[in-house]
């Protein structure tokens, strides 16, 4: 997904010698071709992530298109307060590309888990979120992500996310993409669990649950009219995350549902506030111990849709 990002961006640089491409002491090799293909618009600043939001600022703020690159935790934690105050106060349209969504980084332990990304990126005012979800919508956000009128966090995560029908061309920042209809109830995905997400849905309607499917990869600005058409038309409501259940896609589902009043159910499905101590592993691995897989998904849902009477 990574790779398939900056290639398009690398095309895109070849063709415009305003746009800069800065890293935080990452993807050495990753970034030879952009090194080769376009000299003099590649900088990697080291080890110091908000001195690269700043120097992105002063370029943003020269007429220049700025994409910044870090692990998740490093550009959204170490630079926060950069982040809010150069780019996200004087709304500069510099998008920052976080790898590493979730437990992409499992191995590596805490310090490189993405969980708390996206409450930190929604909560700051000004700030646009967006997560694709297969290699296919990674290109497109590449694009659409050009000449961004406003600074955009970037959430990327585990490659070989596969795409379960063409619909890239659709992709739009703030509008939610209906995967599959379904009348009894909702999914809403975001990123890496919107793979899982589909084939829950198999298992589901096997059990005689049809299910809707949303991928809503923008969590700001949120796609709120296709929130509140679920809650109209269906009668349980489930979000899906690979990040914890506070502050993310869940937070954002429920505010809507509970402005509009929303009298069915509603589940948050994502990483727990507290982990558990001394757990290590694959990714794989720590979808399994949350309860992430699409099987533990689906069951999660007959489970809660039978204490319901449904």
């Amino acid at each position: 997904m990574r790779q398939a990002f900056y290639n398009r961006l690398e095309e895109i640089a070849i063709r415009d010698k305003d746009l800069y491409i800065l890293t935080a002491n990452l993807g050495f090799k990753f970034f030879d071709r952009i090194r080769k293909n376009c000299p003099g618009q590649f900088f990697d600043i080291g080890v110091a992530e908000a001195n690269m939001i700043g120097i992105s600022a002063g370029l943003a703020l020269s007429g220049k298109n700025v994409y910044c690159y870090s692990i998740i935790p490093f550009l959204t934690m170490r630079a926060y307060e950069q982040i809010r105050i150069d780019l996200a106060y004087h709304d500069l349209p510099v998008q920052l590309v976080g790898m590493g969504a979730g437990f992409t980084y499992g191995f590596e332990g805490i310090t490189h888990f993405g969980i708390e990304d996206m409450a930190l990126m929604r909560a700051m005012p000004g700030m646009h979120v967006v997560a694709p979800d297969t290699i296919e919508h990674a290109v497109q956000v590449a694009w659409l992500s050009y000449r961004y009128a406003h600074p955009l966090y970037i959430r990327l995560g585990r490659a070989g996310m596969r795409n379960r029908q063409d619909q890239a061309n659709d992709f739009q920042i703030g509008k939610g993409l209906i995967l599959r209809e379904g009348k009894d109830v909702a999914l809403i995905a975001i990123g890496n669990m919107v793979a899982p997400a589909w084939d829950a849905i198999e298992i589901l309607n096997k059990r005689g649950i049809d299910a809707c499917l949303i991928n809503m990869h923008t969590l700001k600005p949120l796609d709120v009219d296709l929130i509140r058409q679920c809650a109209a038309t269906h009668q349980a409501v489930f979000s899906i995350e690979e990040h914890s259940i506070n502050g993310g896609l869940g937070s954002a589902v429920s505010e809507v549902l509970a402005e509009n009043a929303y009298g069915g159910i509603f589940k948050r499905i994502g990483i727990p506030e507290v982990l558990d101590k001394g757990v290590m592993g694959t990714a794989d691995f720590f979808w399994r111990h949350y309860g992430l897989t699409a099987e533990q998904i689906a069951e999660r849902i007959l489970i809660l849709l039978k204490g319901r009477g449904m």
